[in-house]
């Protein structure tokens, strides 16, 4: 252990006495986690303690009659409940499970779109909606992007709806919460227009699926995406798409499904004719677990929770010279998600520093979105970006407003 790293643990356990930052199995300083927008961490620990079961029991859903098999075809129709009844859906086939957000996202976007098509999205968007949207506009799909606001990240709904009417328009794609700098856009009020205009309205929910009550029914939301790693606690290679009914996609990719074995035709019936392969049945059971964890604590408390947290930040974030927050100075109008910079220092040697110096762990650079950069004007260097947890607590949130100080101060290098 370097005399750095005692000196650090020293100081930390006797201004903050936080067990967070004790040392790990390894004799290490155990690093503040504030990367949760890429995916969130610690789990509940009944979400590791699933994954482990399920792959020491074997069997595979679809795949035979036996004890596993079947036991695995429940654990997948559970996991669908609970999604179901966290989102507000009558029919839980109507949810496919997908490695990923962006898997889940591409199908959509390629089993609904067609050469002619129109669809209109914004300049706030994810690379997950942005690149797919690209290569189909090669395919003669048009594509139109409704510039956000740069200060604020916004959308300004009039706008939006006048490009929605300028021609005939068959879906409308909007990111729920910015990744970059943490901006709601207001899903009820699109949701409920473009049903009146028989536009197809989809949603990217990666930042907000398990950390926003979402009301997918009443919201008027047809196509829904999220990843199962970020804030429903699950693990990484999870994910699902949610497709209102009546709705028809072609499948993005073909094969087994494990029924109607005797045919080449891919099944009609969801939500056979949208997976296909073995599923990631061990990820999927630490996804109803973090599902099962979010109905007993309540989103709405994790929420309150993360407004706290995002609060202290925005007001700490605030006080510091030379200090550029962007988006949202108000806590209620973003998900857990704060991109700022420090005015002379590059952000990815600032992020260097939080790591190497202060063993704290934030993303810096484009975040995957650099269009929402264009929009606020921070590409392409990109921003510094923070992004508490449910698991986060006041003393770290504390140790990192005191180690950007320092640095904005250079009191560090």
């Amino acid at each position: 252990m370097h005399n750095s790293d005692v000196l650090l643990v020293a100081r930390v356990k006797v201004k903050y006495s936080s067990a967070s930052f004790n040392l790990n199995q390894a004799g290490h300083v155990k690093p503040i986690y504030l990367d949760n927008a890429a995916t969130s961490h610690p789990k509940p620990e009944s979400v590791y303690l699933a994954v482990m079961e399920t792959m020491r029991a074997g069997g595979s859903p679809g795949r035979g009659s036996y004890r596993q098999a079947m036991d695995a075809e429940r654990l997948l129709f559970e996991t669908r409940e609970l999604l179901a009844e966290l989102f507000n859906v009558p029919n839980s086939e109507r949810f496919i499970f997908a490695p990923n957000a962006t898997m889940a996202i591409n199908q959509a976007l390629f089993g609904l779109l067609k050469p002619g098509d129109r669809v209109v999205t914004t300049s706030i968007e994810h690379n997950a909606v942005a690149r797919p949207l690209r290569a189909l506009e090669d395919r003669g799909v048009n594509v139109v992007k409704v510039p956000a606001d740069p200060a604020t990240g916004r959308v300004d709904l009039v706008s939006l709806k006048q490009v929605c009417l300028a021609l005939p328009t068959r879906l409308l794609v909007v990111n729920h919460c910015s990744n970059v700098i943490g901006t709601i856009q207001p899903l009820e009020q699109l949701g409920t227009w473009c049903r009146q205009q028989k536009i197809l309205f989809m949603v990217d929910g990666s930042q907000t699926a398990g950390a926003i009550p979402i009301d997918v029914k009443t919201t008027g939301i047809d196509l829904f995406a999220a990843p199962g790693h970020k804030s429903l606690l699950g693990p990484q290679g999870t994910g699902f798409l949610y497709v209102a009914e009546g709705i028809e996609l072609a499948p993005l990719i073909y094969g087994g499904t494990g029924s109607n074995s005797h045919s080449d035709l891919q099944p009609e019936g969801f939500p056979e004719r949208l997976e296909c392969g073995t599923l990631n049945l061990p990820g999927l059971a630490g996804l109803r677990a973090g599902l099962i964890y979010l109905q007993q604590s309540g989103i709405e408390q994790i929420r309150c929770r993360e407004l706290e947290l995002v609060s202290k930040l925005l007001a700490g974030l605030n006080n510091i010279k030379n200090l550029k927050i962007y988006g949202p100075l108000e806590a209620e109008q973003r998900c857990a998600v704060i991109s700022f910079n420090l005015e002379g220092r590059d952000p990815a040697e600032v992020g260097y520093l939080l790591d190497q110096q202060k063993y704290i762990s934030v993303r810096v650079g484009l975040h995957c979105a650099p269009d929402a950069h264009r929009t606020i004007g921070t590409y392409p260097e990109g921003t510094i970006r923070v992004s508490p947890g449910y698991a986060t607590t006041d003393a770290e949130v504390a140790y990192f407003l005191e180690a950007i100080d320092d640095i904005s101060q250079a009191r560090i290098k």
